[in-house]
């Protein structure tokens, strides 16, 4: 299921220094309410109490005023605390800064673009030259990331610049990134955000799907009415289709034997 068209009013990114970037192309309150909504299924707990940076380089029309109260509310509501704002016209930095905000247009902000702040890093290890991925899956990058631990709630694991791979599972409450594909050898529970940087050839593929959510390239979808029986608890793969002018997320089981 594509993101609906109201949900392209904002993107979510991740920085280097561990705060998530909120990419704007609204700063109405009521239309990004309406935006998260649609995005995040209504999950009120989406995010876990980390900082945000307001990012208006998407905005083609800016306000005469910006309701920064309105916009602290709203995104405090999912769990994040607006710290600074970037890529923000002159004219409204001092309200911003008046709003307690910190105009932060550095370079360190550019970095890593993409879901939340990764885990502690695990190191990588070369690909295992038994282990076949299913067919439907796409070929691994040099950069593939290997977890052979059990992911447990409230755990985070982000591959930068490539493949992750999960020997062991994802529990409810975890969340898994990459900005490649992401294959799972066991229960995929919580959320799975594969093509964090815009790649929209990546894929999720798992033996067991059960997820509270999955993406592909920033669309996603939620399962808080449940996952169809059609592949729960299945061998599953997740890519993106086209559907007309825009795109939408294919999840359909896997035959592999």
């Amino acid at each position: 299921m594509s993101a609906p068209n109201a949900a392209r009013s904002i993107e979510f990114r991740n920085a280097t220094l561990g705060a998530t970037i909120a990419v704007l192309r609204e700063t109405e309150p009521a239309r990004l309410a309406d935006a998260l909504h649609l995005m995040l299924g209504g999950m009120p707990d989406f995010f876990n109490g980390e900082a945000a940076v307001l990012d208006f380089s998407g905005v083609t029309s800016h306000p005469e005023r910006i309701d920064w109260v309105g916009l602290a509310s709203l995104f405090r509501r999912y769990r994040l605390q607006p710290v600074g704002v970037r890529s923000l016209p002159e004219e409204h930095a001092a309200s911003a800064r008046q709003a307690g905000l910190a105009i932060l247009d550095g370079a360190e902000l550019r970095e890593r673009q993409g879901g939340a702040a990764p885990a502690p890093q695990a190191r990588p290890e070369p690909a295992p030259a038994t282990q076949p991925a299913p067919a439907a899956a796409s070929a691994l990058s040099a950069n593939t990331l290997y977890i052979d631990r059990p992911l447990r709630s409230g755990q985070q694991v982000y591959a930068r610049g490539g493949d992750l791979v999960l020997l062991a599972g994802v529990s409810n409450g975890s969340e898994v990134i990459a900005d490649g594909s992401i294959h799972c050898y066991g229960p995929l529970r919580g959320r799975a955000l594969a093509g964090a940087q815009g790649n929209t050839d990546a894929r999720i593929v798992t033996t067991n799907f059960g997820p509270e959510l999955v993406s592909i390239a920033g669309i996603y979808r939620t399962f808080e009415q449940g996952i169809p029986a059609a592949v729960a608890g299945r061998a599953t793969l997740v890519r993106l289709t086209a559907d007309g002018n825009e795109q939408k997320l294919d999840i359909a089981s896997l035959q592999l034997g």
